[in-house]
C-alpha cells in the first residue's frame, strides 16, 4: 500500500469510529473494553499486557499510546518498524487500528503476521482494551494520524543513474551544516529523526521524494528543493559513513 493508501485508510478509520474516550457512557466503556478484553485473546500469543507484562513474540503494549514506533527498550524490533518510527510513526488510536486492520499494509516488511482485523466495532474494543494499560492516556490530545513514510512504501522507484551517482563524502559534510541544524549527527532522536548510518541510496530516494512532493513535510520540501542531484548523492554518502 502507497503512502497515500495508508494515509487514506488511516484517516476513514478515525473518522468513522467514534473512539472509546471520554465521550461514552461509563458503562458503554466497560462494555467496550471487556468485548476487547476477549478479542486480544488473538493477540497473547505473542503480546502481553497488563501490570506483569513482558516482552513475548511481539513486545509487550503497555504504555504504547503517544510513543515512537519501535522504540520500545529490551525489544528486537523488526528493521521496517524502526524505520516506521523514524520517519515519525507515533501510537495513537487511528494508526493502532489500522495496523491492528492490516499489520503488513500499514508498516511494509513488519514481521508481524497477524492477518488482521477487519470489523471496525473489533478494532474501536481492541484498542479501547489496550489503550488501558497506558496510564493517563485518556488525557492524551487527538492528534492527526501520523502515516508511516519510508523508502519501500510510497517513495518514487528511481532510475539507475540517480541512485548510482557518486557523492562526494567531504562536500556532503560540508553541505550538512544546514541539516545538523534539526537532526542530531550523533544519531540521537530529539523528536526529530535521525538520518545518522542511513544506506545512501535511501537517503537519496527519501530526498527526491521530497523535491518531487511524494512527501509532505514543507521544510523538507524546501530544502530538498535547493539541492542538486550530485549534492543529495553527496549528502547521502557523508550520512551513511557516520556512526
Amino acid at each position: 500500500m502507497g503512502v497515500s493508501g495508508v494515509r487514506s485508510g488511516v484517516l476513514g478509520i478515525a473518522l468513522a469510529i467514534a473512539w472509546a474516550g471520554s465521550v461514552l457512557p461509563a458503562m458503554a466503556r466497560e462494555e467496550l473494553v471487556d468485548q476487547g478484553r476477549k478479542l486480544f485473546r488473538q493477540c497473547q500469543s505473542c503480546h502481553q499486557v497488563g501490570p506483569k507484562a513482558r516482552h513475548a513474540v511481539g513486545p509487550y503494549l503497555n504504555n504504547i499510546f503517544g510513543r515512537r514506533a519501535g522504540t520500545l527498550e529490551g525489544f528486537r524490533y523488526s528493521d521496517a518498524m524502526k524505520q516506521a518510527g523514524q520517519d515519525g510513526l507515533v501510537w495513537d488510536e487511528a494508526v493502532l487500528a489500522a495496523f491492528i486492520a492490516d499489520p503488513p499494509g500499514t508498516v511494509k516488511g513488519t514481521r508481524m503476521k497477524f492477518r488482521g482485523l477487519k470489523g471496525e466495532a473489533d478494532q474501536k474494543a481492541l484498542v479501547a482494551f489496550i489503550r488501558q494499560h497506558s496510564p493517563g492516556s485518556s488525557n492524551i490530545p487527538e492528534t492527526p494520524p501520523t502515516a508511516p513514510v519510508h523508502a519501500s512504501a510510497g517513495d518514487p522507484d528511481l532510475p539507475e543513474h540517480i541512485l548510482s551517482i557518486t557523492g562526494d563524502p567531504a562536500y556532503g559534510e560540508y553541505l550538512s551544516s544546514e541539516c545538523v541544524t534539526c537532526h542530531q549527527a550523533s544519531g540521537e532522536d530529539k523528536g526529530i529523526p535521525s538520518i545518522t548510518n542511513w544506506p545512501a541510496r535511501r537517503f537519496v530516494t527519501v530526498m527526491h521524494a521530497y523535491r518531487s512532493k511524494y512527501r509532505e513535510n514543507p521544510v523538507m520540501r524546501s530544502v530538498a528543493a535547493s539541492l542538486t542531484d550530485e549534492e543529495i548523492a553527496s549528502l547521502a554518502v557523508y550520512f551513511e559513513t557516520l556512526e
